[in-house]
């Protein structure tokens, strides 16, 4: 026995469940203090290795 919907969608329902509107924006970026490289927020920076204003990583330059 199959599952069959028992009535048809309308193309404007079918068009919102395919909308962009429902995904996910883009990660906020911000500067970091150090070197000024783009990072994400409460993360060390990738490039310097420092975060709020104190050496996490080293990194060699």
């Amino acid at each position: 026995m199959a599952i069959v919907p028992k009535r048809k969608h309308s193309k404007a329902r079918r068009n919102t469940r395919r909308s962009n509107v429902w995904k996910l924006e883009a990660p906020a970026l911000s500067r970091c203090s150090k070197c000024g490289a783009f990072k994400l927020i409460h993360r060390v920076c990738k490039s310097c290795g420092y975060y709020r204003n104190r050496e996490v990583v080293k990194k060699e330059a």
